[in-house]
């Protein structure tokens, strides 16, 4: 099926990533709207604008469909200050694993101290050796997801894994 997002997240261990990573990028993004059923997420990754429609998530938080489009950062910007409260801040790196990807974000502002790792893959059933700084799978756990870190950032949180 054509623009699904199959996603496994995990806690990461210490910053072994950074020498690993072959890239990074900064990342703000907002969400125009917080409907259980799906999200719109404005994002500004860099020097680029994006506007990303999200159903939600099936099978544990691992598949959801994903519609993206590119906008202008100046369009970003301004529909960044349309969206709800709070703007989720991240660094983001590439680090290679085979043939995937996993993208390690370093959270900020109100959700700083929270790091974890997402890695897209082609099916639900692909297996993929992780490297060592990978901790505790958390794809099903809503609390990581970020529109409940805009709504709820890790800085509040009682219990912090």
């Amino acid at each position: 099926m054509d623009n699904l997002e199959i996603e496994r997240k995990y806690l990461v261990r210490g910053t072994a990533y950074r020498a690993l990573a072959t890239s990074w990028s900064d990342i703000l993004q907002g969400y125009l709207t917080y409907d259980p059923k799906r999200s719109v997420r404005v994002r500004i990754k860099g020097e680029q604008g994006f506007i990303t429609i999200k159903s939600d998530s099936e099978a544990q938080g691992l598949i959801r469909h994903e519609y993206e489009f590119p906008i202008s950062v100046s369009d970003a910007r301004h529909l960044l200050t349309l969206c709800l409260p709070d703007i989720v801040s991240k660094r983001r790196y590439y680090v290679p694993c085979g043939e995937a990807t996993i993208e390690v974000d370093e959270f900020q502002g109100a959700n700083a101290g929270l790091v974890m790792a997402e890695i897209e893959l082609p099916t639900a059933t692909t297996q993929i050796r992780l490297p060592d700084f990978i901790g505790e799978e958390v794809t099903g756990d809503e609390r990581y997801f970020n529109l409940q870190l805009a709504q709820h950032p890790f800085t509040t949180w009682n219990n912090k894994q």
